[in-house]
């Protein structure tokens, strides 16, 4: 079967996670490069892990190069550019999450895999792991019912050194704030697991602590088509940190209790005290498989289908779906109104910038 060379734009600490990666992929991929900013730190970088060629400019080694898979690990506000100059250079992409800083972003990324035929997937390691999938398959069948209440908690803690590096905590280098950075993983797990459209959102966002310029806290209600009513609750400033969400469905409730990456183990089914539905409650908390979500099982997957030229998971109308609800969330909590879901076009300053203004995005 064919090797991919693979290149990997960033040297910083989230690169470790893509080099473990597609080290997992074994003989199907192999690294050929890596290029950062930083000259020194991309050195080292390629040192460390045995890379033969480093650049200092992303560029030269696209030319140079000419791999078959970008890996993009670099900060948000570089992951459009990037990833179209990969895709213009023949290669497929793998990006770091938020893929981009704006819906107007996202259509130029679309354009160009229109234009080149090749594929940008977003890194959601979440909806990988074999409980994920299994809960996905049992709610596409309908045996717990109709989904009718949901919970989805991101709250972690990021002191003041998190914010040291210089495109933190700014609306043109990181694309957003706690919601878009953090909170993005379990609120794409939850879009993706429900599949229902969202109708109507409310929010609001604040800076509370943090010396910022984006949002260190963000809350939501979120009605769905089918009637579905969700919370949702991002934060950074959570001193007890936890990921959770819970689905409280017309026959079962289940949820998932965990921080960064999860397992069987931390999921939990239940049903109420008297139900009829002991032995079907055994079948649904019953997974044959048990791996994690991350980012070795997302880039198995993105290896087979490139090989079979097809769009890989977490791209296309799938990636552009939380980049959507992001920005209504951002435009109800920044306007103080309720935002529906297809309301944001192309003469909307939140279409262009997730804070709504396209001159502050652009110069802060």
């Amino acid at each position: 079967m064919k090797q991919y060379r693979a290149v990997i734009i960033g040297a910083g600490g989230i690169s470790n996670a893509h080099i473990s990666a597609l080290r997992a992929a074994g003989e199907r991929a192999e690294i050929v490069a890596a290029a950062d900013i930083n000259e020194d730190r991309v050195k080292a970088f390629c040192a460390e892990h045995n890379i033969p060629r480093w650049y200092s400019n992303v560029t030269e080694m696209l030319s140079a190069v000419q791999p078959d898979l970008v890996h993009i690990a670099a900060p948000p506000g570089t992951h459009a550019d990037f990833s179209i100059q990969s895709l213009e250079a023949g290669a497929w992409v793998y990006c770091e999450k938020p893929l981009c800083r704006s819906l107007a972003e996202f259509d130029r990324i679309s354009e160009a895999e229109n234009r080149t035929g090749r594929y940008v997937s977003t890194v959601f390691q979440w909806r990988f792991g074999s409980a994920g999938k299994h809960l996905k398959r049992l709610i596409e069948s309908g045996e717990m019912g109709r989904p009718l209440v949901a919970v989805c908690h991101t709250l972690w803690y990021r002191g003041l050194p998190y914010y040291d590096l210089p495109w933190r905590g700014k609306w043109s280098t990181e694309a957003g704030g706690v919601s878009t950075i953090m909170g993005i993983h379990l609120t794409d797990l939850f879009l993706w697991l429900i599949g229902d459209q969202w109708q109507e959102l409310q929010a609001m966002v604040a800076t509370l602590e943090r010396p910022i310029e984006t949002d260190d806290v963000a809350m939501a209600l979120v009605r769905f088509e089918s009637g579905l009513m969700a919370s949702i609750a991002n934060s950074a400033l959570s001193p007890r940190q936890e990921s959770w969400l819970r689905l409280d469905f017309q026959r079962a409730t289940v949820e998932v209790t965990a921080l960064y990456r999860y397992t069987n183990a931390n999921w939990q089914y239940s049903i109420p005290d008297g139900s009829p539905d002991q032995e079907a409650l055994q079948r649904w908390q019953t997974i044959e498989e048990d791996t994690q979500g991350s980012h070795e099982q997302q880039v198995a997957e993105l290896i087979a289908s490139m090989d079979n030229n097809e769009r890989p998971a977490v791209s296309g109308a799938e990636a552009r779906r939380i980049l959507e609800f992001l920005a209504s969330l951002y435009k109800s909590g920044y306007t103080h109104q309720p935002v529906m879901r297809g309301s944001i076009t192309p003469d909307d300053p939140f279409y262009h910038a997730m804070n709504g203004s396209l001159q502050t995005a652009k110069t802060s």
